[in-house]
């Protein structure tokens, strides 16, 4: 017999939101920052230098399946991202800029991760268990209703988590991952309701897994997945929405995506040994200090969804086998235990994103109307300072007015000379007053409806990512690019036939190849280069590999922003 639900909710309360409302806010969501920037540091332009390497490549299809740069593999062993950039580049019109012709492609990416995401909300919250308590009179929301409003809310959670905002908008295997991940999320939650298209979704996105760099995730939310559906077939009775007939070929699926993903990972040789504890990384110092590291993160890059989820688990505590929480809690475990285990912590959390929107969008019908109202307050209040600092450090940096502000912006991006653009300062100043109506909106009294808790998360979020990549976008990209360092590069070498490299990063090298269009050729593979670029990390042993006294030193070329990104130029003499 289920226990009962803690949702009550009424029809009333389970209003659409408007599409156009919401295609025009993920919209406001995904097109800032697509233009007027190139790659960024580091994981960015790496990315895109394999893209570009595979884009290029004369080799044959053996050279798809293992991608280098000048050598060196990728340190995420994926595949599928780099073939789709790839694929961008060669496709794009010539009026389009490589990088931007990937950006666009992995812009879509994080659509379809919008779209599986509110899918596979929808239909956990369609299943017997979700439902809220039926009323002895009647006027109970209609399962229709009440699962789209909180299919609304997931979306709206995921839009609001802070740490999809810089990582779901750059072109990297952590947002291939992300897509696929929510694809498969998506074919275990609607294979009660569908068939081929949940049954294409954990194809796609179990295999996709494997081949984006992330096997291991992959595998084992597929081998739960799979455990969960086998334990469902069990304990089914006639009152569940899954029957047993349904449920043995959802297993076969499962364990078919399993198999034929493991199978891949073997022959392509993608299982790879990553496991590092807290406390076992060379840079660490303390069990302590990683496990406080590691919070920290937890905490800033899932806001606001984890206190959410934390309060769905305690509200749905007595369902916590019930698909619509179990399901969402191991396809956010999985993720959570990677981020404690590897040195890709941010990357693996962001896989989490999805399942604790979803986890979060549970909270919204149990929540009384005096909490929804202390969240809106916060939200305003946080989000509206938010974006006065954004002005106000944006006036300081084009006016030197206030000094202070001003000062501070210069002490971060030394070198960077502003100037006005009408066009995003319009693109800026519109997004700002519809936060305005927004609050005024949200704030008015009105009936209210489930998914309007999420609102001004959702919106804020928005307008501190149109705000950043249109005010600021000239000083971020000059902060996060590698493209000041390489024109001081060209100023100082030119256009020679080719420069020698030695123990640069495969970051350094994307960028060299790609805003400088330079011949890079390995120094300890034999050139005979005019000019050599140097890690300061060799400088002790540099005597060791070279004859010192064939080479001039030239000086230290700097990335504006950061001192730990230097490269040492030198040019040959003759002997």
């Amino acid at each position: 017999m289920n226990q009962p639900t803690p949702a009550i909710v009424a029809q009333s309360a389970v209003r659409r939101l408007p599409r156009l409302a919401l295609l025009l806010l993920c919209a406001a969501y995904l097109l800032p920052g697509l233009v007027g920037r190139g790659p960024w540091k580091s994981a960015d332009i790496t990315s895109f230098g394999y893209m570009a390497e595979l884009a290029r490549n004369t080799e044959g299809i053996a050279r798809w399946f293992d991608p280098l740069l000048l050598g060196l593999r990728p340190e995420t062993p994926a595949l599928i991202p780099y073939w789709i950039g790839a694929w961008a580049i060669k496709i794009a019109p010539s009026w389009v800029h490589p990088d931007l012709a990937v950006r666009i492609v992995f812009a879509l990416l994080l659509w379809g991760t919008f779209t599986a995401t509110w899918y596979a909300v929808y239909y956990l919250a369609r299943t017997s268990r979700a439902q809220p308590v039926a009323f002895a009179f009647g006027g109970e929301a209609r399962p229709t209703d009440y699962a789209r409003a909180i299919a609304d809310g997931g979306l709206l959670a995921l839009i609001a988590c802070l740490g999809l905002a810089q990582l779901g908008h750059e072109t990297t295997p952590a947002l291939a991952q992300l897509y696929f991940a929510s694809h498969l999320f998506y074919g275990v939650a609607a294979l009660p309701y569908r068939r081929i298209g949940p049954v294409i979704a954990l194809l796609v996105g179990t295999i996709g897994m494997t081949l984006s760099g992330g096997p291991t995730v992959g595998l084992a939310l597929a081998v739960g997945s799979a455990l969960f559906i086998a334990y469902e077939r069990r304990t089914a009775d006639a009152a569940s929405d899954e029957s047993p007939g349904y449920t043995r070929g959802a297993l076969a699926t499962m364990i078919a995506a399993a198999l034929v993903a493991a199978a891949l990972a073997l022959g392509l040789g993608l299982l790879q040994w990553k496991i590092q504890l807290p406390g076992n990384h060379p840079s660490s110092t303390s069990v302590l200090s990683d496990v406080r590291s590691q919070a920290k993160l937890l905490v800033w890059f899932t806001w606001p969804v984890w206190p959410l989820a934390i309060w769905t688990l305690w509200r749905w505590r007595r369902q916590l086998t019930a698909r619509h929480v179990a399901l969402p809690f191991w396809f956010a475990l999985v993720p959570l235990a990677a981020t404690w285990t590897t040195d890709y912590s941010d990357r693996s959390l962001l896989l989490a994103l999805p399942a604790l929107a979803t986890l979060a969008a549970f909270a919204l019908p149990t929540f009384r109307r005096s909490a929804a109202a202390l969240i809106d307050w916060f939200n305003v209040l946080f989000f509206s300072g938010l974006a006065v600092l954004g002005w106000i450090y944006w006036i300081a940096m084009q006016t030197g007015v206030p000094p202070k502000p001003a000062a501070s912006v210069a002490r971060l991006v030394p070198g960077f000379v502003p100037e006005f653009s009408a066009i995003p300062f319009v693109l800026a100043l519109a997004a700002t007053i519809t936060w305005c109506w927004v609050v005024r909106w949200r704030t008015g009294r009105h009936r209210a409806a489930l998914w309007k808790t999420l609102v001004l998360p959702a919106g804020g979020t928005a307008l501190c990512w149109m705000l950043l990549m249109t005010l600021w976008l000239p000083s971020i990209d000059y902060a996060r690019s590698y493209a000041p360092q390489v024109r001081a590069v060209a100023e100082r070498v030119g256009q020679p036939s080719c420069i020698a490299e030695l123990a640069l990063s495969r970051a350094h090298i994307a960028a060299l190849r790609h805003h400088g269009q330079f011949n890079l050729q390995p120094l300890l593979l034999g050139t005979d280069c005019p000019w050599l670029l140097v890690s300061p990390d060799t400088i002790e042993r540099l005597h060791t590999i070279i004859r010192l006294e064939h080479w001039r030193f030239s000086g230290t070329l700097r990335r504006p922003s950061s001192a730990t990104d230097d490269l040492l130029l030198y040019q040959k003499i003759a002997p």
